[in-house]
C-alpha cells in the first residue's frame, strides 16, 4: 500500500468513527474511554475542546451539517453565561483556555467567519493573559493556593490564543506574553539534550526558579513521554508565530529526543526514563501529538531535515492506524492511550486528545492546516 492509501484509509476510518460516536456523544465532552464508551466531563474540563475540535476536522472536509451543529453547541456551553459560566465563571478558569477555546471558537471562526466565536476566543484570551507572572515570565498553571508559582510544559500549546489574540486586535501585548512564556520553557523546560520537564516551580514573588516536579511523569528527572510531546508541538507553533530561532532549535531539540528514544513499533511508553519498560503502558496520545508536530517541524525546516521529521511522522501515524485503532465496539479511535500514571487516572485506555491529534495529524498529511497555526485556511 503507498503512503497516500494508507493515509487516505486512515482518514477514512477515523471519519466513520467520527459520525458512529456522534450519534452518542453529540455535544458531550468525552475524555478517557471504559469499556467502549467515552466517560463525559463537565464543560469546564480542559479536554472541553477536543471533541468539537475533532467535528470541526471532519465537517471541514465533508461539510456534515450536523457535525457542525454539534461543535457549536459544544462551543455554546463553554462561551454562554446561562449554559454553565464557564467563560464567565473566574473560579473554572486555568491554563488550558488555549486548549478549549482554540479547537472552539478559533476553529469556527476560521472556517465559519462567525464574530460570536472570534469574541469568545478574544475574551478567554484576555483571561489567559491575565495569568502571567511578570516577575518569573510565566503563565500560572492550575488554580491551587499552593500553585501560585507553578508552570507547566503542557501551557505551550495554549499560546496560539495569545497569538491570535494580537493579530486579530492589532495589539502586541497577548504576543509579547506568548512569547515571554515560550522564552521561559526553552530556558526552564527543555533540557540539554532535548527531554522536559513537566512542572517548574518558581517564587511567585521574587519569579527566582525554586525547582520541579515529575508531575504525571515518573520523576522530576525523568522523560514524560507526552511532556515530550508538548515540548515539540508548542516550541514550533511559537517559531510559526514569532520567527524565533530559539523555538525552532529547542523544537528540534526535543524532535531528536522523542525520536531517538522511541521502541520499535514508534509509540512511546508513558515515560522515556523509567527505571524498566517491563509491564509499563504506552501512551499513543503522546505519539499523535508528536507525530502532528513533526510535521509542523518538517513544515519549517528544509532540505533532508525537512523529509526526515515528516518520515518519522508518518512511521508513527502509520503504527498507530495498524497497531493501536480500535474496532466498531469502541467509540474512540485509538486505543493504548495513559492519562496520569501517578494519578492512576486512563491507564492504557483510549483518550479524547490522542484521537484529536491523530486525526489533525492526517488531515495535515492531506494538505490542510491545523487550528493553532498562523494564517490557518478554513480550505
Amino acid at each position: 500500500m503507498s503512503t497516500a492509501e494508507w493515509i487516505q484509509e486512515a482518514w477514512e476510518a477515523g471519519v466513520k468513527k467520527v459520525l458512529s460516536t456522534s450519534h452518542r456523544v453529540g455535544e458531550g465532552f468525552p475524555h478517557g474511554s471504559h469499556d467502549g464508551q467515552f466517560q463525559l466531563m463537565p464543560p469546564h474540563y480542559w479536554t472541553a475542546g477536543f471533541w468539537p475540535g475533532l467535528l470541526w476536522l471532519v465537517y471541514r472536509d465533508r461539510q456534515v451539517e450536523e457535525l457542525r451543529q454539534l461543535a457549536e453547541s459544544c462551543e455554546a456551553q463553554l462561551g454562554e453565561a446561562q449554559l454553565g459560566e464557564v467563560l464567565h465563571g473566574y473560579e473554572r478558569l486555568d491554563h488550558d483556555m488555549g486548549f478549549m477555546w482554540t479547537l472552539t471558537s478559533i476553529a469556527n471562526w476560521q472556517l465559519t467567519g462567525s464574530e460570536p466565536s472570534k469574541r469568545r476566543a478574544l475574551m478567554a484570551a484576555s483571561h489567559l493573559a491575565a495569568r502571567f507572572n511578570l516577575k518569573g515570565s510565566f503563565i500560572r498553571a492550575w488554580n491551587h493556593p499552593e500553585r501560585v508559582g507553578w508552570t507547566i510544559i503542557d501551557c505551550m500549546m495554549n499560546l496560539p490564543l495569545l497569538y491570535f489574540a494580537s493579530k486579530q486586535t492589532g495589539d502586541p501585548r497577548f504576543k509579547h506574553i506568548a512569547k515571554a512564556h515560550a522564552e521561559m520553557a526553552v530556558n526552564h523546560f527543555i533540557r540539554e539534550d532535548g527531554s522536559a520537564y513537566h512542572v517548574v516551580c518558581f517564587d511567585p514573588e521574587t519569579g527566582e526558579r525554586t525547582g520541579a516536579l515529575g508531575g504525571q511523569g515518573y520523576a522530576e528527572h525523568s522523560a514524560w513521554a507526552r511532556g515530550a510531546a508538548w515540548a515539540i508541538h508548542g516550541s514550533i507553533l511559537s517559531y510559526q508565530h514569532t520567527g524565533g530561532a530559539d523555538f525552532l532549535d529547542a523544537a528540534e531539540r526535543s524532535a531528536r529526543f522523542f525520536i531517538t528514544h522511541l521502541p520499535e513499533d514508534q509509540v512511546p511508553y508513558w515515560d522515556f526514563r523509567l527505571p524498566s519498560f517491563e509491564g509499563a503502558p504506552r501512551d499513543s496520545s503522546a505519539a499523535a501529538i508528536a507525530a502532528s508536530g513533526l510535521l509542523n517541524l518538517a513544515a519549517a525546516c528544509h532540505g533532508e531535515w525537512a523529509l526526515f521529521y515528516k518520515d518519522k511522522a508518518c512511521a508513527i501515524l502509520q503504527s498507530l492506524a495498524q497497531n493501536y485503532t480500535a474496532g466498531e465496539w469502541e467509540e474512540a479511535i485509538l486505543l493504548g492511550g495513559t492519562g496520569n500514571l501517578p494519578g492512576n487516572q486512563n491507564i492504557n485506555k483510549p483518550l479524547i486528545y490522542g484521537d484529536y491529534f491523530y486525526m489533525e495529524a492526517l488531515s495535515k498529511l492531506q494538505g490542510r492546516s491545523s487550528f493553532w497555526e498562523p494564517d490557518s485556511q478554513a480550505d
